[in-house]
């Protein structure tokens, strides 16, 4: 892909975000687009939006259990952009329309105290920087269609990290605690949707424990120049599939002594 592939792809994606109407698969489009390919556009769209007046309050980080790694073929975690329009208070309801097809994930959130980068940082640097951490919902969303209508072929990690990493939504809960207070790979989580249980999970699905995958992160950007910084939100993982969330769902994520997290869709 040429600069101005990337240009193209990111315009068709934010359009798709206003108009609610998906395009086509990128991977049918760009048949040759590369991981680095899709960052680049990921980029272009985090450009515009900045220049569009939007904040960054954070990252996301994607694909870190096995489940989701083996069902698209990749090894490593990908990772999106949070922007302030984001952001949900917990038992908020989200407007009809708002999304296309939208998804939640549970997954424990890292609030930053200080910033964090470097292609060396350690666990321990991470937990350093850690104000507190909170449960948290993500919500999915696609701008890209799941299939291509004429060859069936499915999205791949190229057309999620594209698209932003898929990331739509953040709603935290009000619970706050240390990071050295739970033994966070044993966090679990109950995700109800209209008062019945869709999946469960533990925090270990997330690279074994989801202080590693801060680690992930920070590593990953300190390739682009980019570091985490101060006050910034990072969804460390989801350790449930993705709940479909049509009109109508109420969603509770229960966490147990760790806290809860609601919201529902109009």
């Amino acid at each position: 892909m040429t600069p101005a592939d990337h240009a193209q792809a990111a315009a068709d994606l934010l359009d798709a975000e206003q108009s609610g109407q998906q395009i086509g698969l990128l991977s049918v489009r760009h048949p040759d687009i590369t991981m680095d390919d899709a960052y680049a556009v990921q980029n272009a769209i985090y450009t515009a939006k900045l220049k569009a007046g939007q904040k960054v309050i954070g990252w996301k980080i994607g694909l870190t259990s096995k489940a989701m790694q083996y069902a698209l073929n990749i090894d490593i975690p990908d990772s999106g952009i949070l922007f302030d329009d984001m952001l949900f208070q917990t038992g908020a309801t989200v407007p009809k329309g708002r999304f296309i097809q939208p998804r939640i994930e549970a997954e424990i959130a890292f609030v930053m105290k200080s910033s964090l980068g470097g292609e060396n940082v350690t666990r321990a640097d991470v937990i350093a920087a850690t104000d507190y951490v909170s449960p948290s919902i993500e919500i999915l969303d696609t701008r890209v269609l799941r299939a291509d209508p004429m060859t069936g072929k499915t999205r791949n990690v190229c057309d999620t990290i594209s698209d932003n990493a898929a990331n739509a939504g953040i709603v935290l809960g009000a619970e706050r605690h240390a990071v050295d207070a739970f033994d966070l790979r044993w966090v679990g989580a109950m995700a109800l949707r209209n008062n019945e249980v869709e999946e469960t999970g533990l925090g270990a699905g997330v690279l074994n424990d989801p202080v590693e995958s801060v680690v992930w992160l920070a590593r990953r950007m300190s390739q682009y120049g980019r570091k985490i910084e101060a006050g910034q939100v990072i969804l460390s993982g989801s350790f449930i599939r993705p709940v479909e969330c049509p009109s109508g769902t109420k969603i509770d994520a229960d966490f147990g002594n760790f806290g809860s997290v609601k919201i529902a869709f109009d």
